[in-house]
């Protein structure tokens, strides 16, 4: 029964910073007997000002967080499911990226999200992702993962049901499902969203969280989430403040479920 670690966030301005605080989770993670690590959506810079963050991300120094995450999944013998990323893309947009950082050395899946934040909220928060990244166009499924067959989701994708659809023909056996949820979005929709999305792939749902008031004036829902097949709440990590949390996955689980309920084998192509 593999264990795993969620690490909920409030990242800022400051990747070294984020970077310092990722590596304490990674080594607290390890010694707590945890085989993969999650974190947040952004996890490692997270700035809505656009010109700020991009002087970060010409830097040297961040060019090289790339080998260092894989250094330090090497190194502390544990896998590292970077929830996402800014990555500087040829014609000057980015990429929200996903890593899946390997243990044994191997080269690290990615997955950029494909479905952009592009919203005006009635608390009057105004988001266009799309104004600065570049949609993802490939679905991910990484099939060398302690959890087994692995789905990778980012944030706002967990409102767009074809993409878990695709996930649930695999039919994959976790979905990460990072995030930097909204505080208002996230008491109206997260947990029962998550919850519908467990019990209808009958697959875990890991849901690293952003947490709190950030430096660049954002606040994040937190309340970090483990789902099981079934729908049940395994772990909550609350919307208070950032830490570590530990949540055993009995993979045996999902057979039990899909017995009971073959809502996968039952589905039926629907007629035009």
């Amino acid at each position: 029964m593999p264990k795993i670690a969620v690490l909920q966030m409030n990242s800022g301005i400051n990747p070294e910073a984020s970077f310092a605080t990722i590596v304490k989770g990674v080594s607290d993670a390890k010694a707590g007997g945890a085989e993969v690590l999650f974190t947040p959506e952004m996890a490692l810079l997270l700035d809505r000002d656009r010109r700020r963050a991009a002087k970060v991300m010409g830097t040297r120094t961040y060019v090289g967080y790339h080998d260092r995450f894989c250094e330090l999944a090497e190194n502390v013998g544990i896998d590292i499911a970077l929830g996402s990323m800014p990555v500087p893309l040829t014609g000057g947009k980015l990429a929200n990226r996903s890593f899946y950082f390997r243990a044994d050395g191997a080269d690290p899946a990615y997955y950029d999200k494909i479905h952009m934040f592009d919203v005006e909220l009635s608390t009057g928060e105004t988001w266009r992702e799309s104004a600065a990244y570049t949609p993802g166009e490939k679905v991910l499924i990484d099939h060398e993962t302690p959890l087994g067959k692995l789905g990778f989701t980012i944030c706002y994708d967990l409102r767009f049901p074809a993409l878990f659809d695709r996930l649930k023909q695999e039919p994959c056996d976790a979905i990460a499902v990072p995030a930097a949820f909204t505080r208002s979005t996230g008491a109206a929709h997260w947990q029962i969203l998550l919850r519908a999305r467990a019990i209808e792939a009958s697959a875990f749902v890991i849901a690293a969280a952003q947490v709190g008031e950030h430096e660049d004036g954002r606040a994040t829902y937190g309340h970090s989430l483990v789902v099981d097949p079934w729908g049940e709440v395994l772990l909550d990590m609350g919307g208070e403040e950032p830490g570590l949390g530990f949540c055993d996955i009995d993979l045996s689980r999902i057979d039990e479920v899909r017995a009971q309920v073959p809502s996968l084998a039952n589905a039926r192509k629907i007629p035009e």
